[in-house]
């Protein structure tokens, strides 16, 4: 039978990680500009993100502005732009299955526990592939931020530091991915159940064996 406990904290947390996935894809901090090598201006940190950069000055004074186009970025985030949104949009999707196949809800009523528990196995697995997109560009940013940083040939204004969106995003990857899981093993049924059933079939089969063996000693008799 399915777990209600393990429903409602699974759902919990995939939720969780939902509303930081979105927080992190909206934050202007997946890249810091980084104080390295011989210039150490510290008057300006720039701040970069999928969507915008923004400056932001000692005296508090904070200058924010979206890109002017999007085919003018990078490939890499481009990519991690769709699937962010890809993320989140699968993230709405497996809540609304989620909630109406949940054990403890009545949308489709009462009488229909097992097409319940498979909506609710689908929200599972909608979570952790959810979890997955999510993950590859926060890894992927990370990748590139710190071979660039390392990088002898890139220019020391031009290296970049991980930003605290990222860390953020692999808390929010990890939250989807376990509540994606719990949600599933909650709403699986027990393993031990369909044994009865072969064990059943297995009887028939020998009654009709032995049935067959009966009839043609009788034929051989005849």
């Amino acid at each position: 039978m399915p777990s209600t406990g393990l429903q409602l904290l699974g759902l919990v947390l995939a939720v969780l990680g939902w509303v930081c996935g979105a927080l992190v894809c909206a934050a202007p901090l997946w890249r810091v500009s980084a104080f390295v090598g011989g210039e150490l201006v510290i008057a300006q940190v720039l701040w970069e993100g999928l969507w915008m950069n923004c400056l932001s000055q000692t005296t508090g004074h904070i200058q924010c502005k979206n890109y002017d186009s999007t085919l003018a970025l990078s490939k890499s985030a481009q990519a991690a732009r769709a699937l962010t949104v890809i993320s989140l949009l699968l993230c709405l999707l497996a809540l609304m299955l989620g909630v109406a196949g949940a054990k403890c809800t009545h949308c489709m009523g009462d009488g229909n526990q097992a097409s319940k528990a498979r909506l609710a196995r689908i929200a599972g697995v909608l979570f952790l592939v959810a979890g997955l997109a999510y993950l590859i560009p926060i890894c992927w940013t990370a990748y590139a931020i710190i071979k660039d940083f390392y990088d002898p040939n890139v220019a020391a204004p031009l290296k970049r530091e991980l930003g605290p969106a990222l860390y953020l995003g692999w808390g929010a990857s990890v939250l989807l991915l376990l509540g994606g899981a719990l949600l599933h093993v909650g709403s699986s049924p027990a393993g031990g159940r369909a044994l009865p059933v072969y064990g059943g079939a297995a009887k028939d089969n020998t009654r009709t064996g032995a049935a067959g063996e009966v009839k043609q000693q009788e034929k051989s008799f005849v």
